[in-house]
């Protein structure tokens, strides 16, 4: 009977340890399942950005060395104006494999040594988004052109692990440099605090 009861309990751990592996191995690839490359990032901005994709491609690029691949992105458009105290608001669309498409808005005040006004076609990358919900949130960061190449500008923002990486590109005179946060909301509002 002590056989029996020794043998039973091995092959119940055995099946148990068997099953962790293969539900974490199942899970491991729909997370990897669920990121973009940086193909399909260039593709879907190539359309959408026109005629400067070759700079939007060595921006892309860079964030793909630093940050990885992305589990979401957004396309859209936004305003922007400062005389040291600004304000921005935009619009657009969320796209991920695993929760589909959600149109989002955005908006935003900042501070700093910032004068000007721009309107952009913007894309932003975002890193670390377990759920939809997450991305509902202010992302703090130092905006101003952080990185630039051939027009298109890079930042970055965070809000706790997720992290958004909008490049813009568009047309306008802003110089200068500020501090200051994005609100991601459902609906549009006027408010950017």
């Amino acid at each position: 009977m002590t056989r029996f009861t020794d043998f039973f309990v091995r092959k119940v751990a055995l099946v148990l340890a068997a099953l962790v592996v293969a539900l974490s191995f199942a899970s491991s690839v729909r997370a990897a399942g669920a990121e973009y490359t940086m193909q399909e990032i260039v593709d879907a901005g190539h359309g959408f950005f026109g005629s400067t994709t070759g700079g939007i491609a060595k921006v892309i690029e860079r964030a793909f060395k630093t940050y990885g691949l992305p589990n979401g992105y957004i396309l859209g458009q936004e305003g922007a104006g400062a005389f040291i105290a600004g304000a921005t608001y935009g619009e657009g669309d969320l796209y991920t494999k695993n929760a589909g498409q959600h149109n989002v808005f955005w908006q935003g005040p900042s501070i700093g040594l910032d004068y000007g006004g721009q309107g952009s076609r913007v894309m932003m990358l975002v890193y670390n988004l377990p759920d939809v919900r997450n991305l509902y949130s202010r992302f703090g960061g130092v905006s101003g052109q952080a990185y630039v190449v051939a027009g298109a500008g890079m930042t970055v923002l965070k809000s706790g692990n997720v992290v958004i990486v909008p490049i813009r590109t568009g047309v306008g005179a802003r110089l200068g440099v500020n501090v200051g946060y994005l609100k991601i909301t459902r609906k549009a509002t006027w408010n950017p605090f």
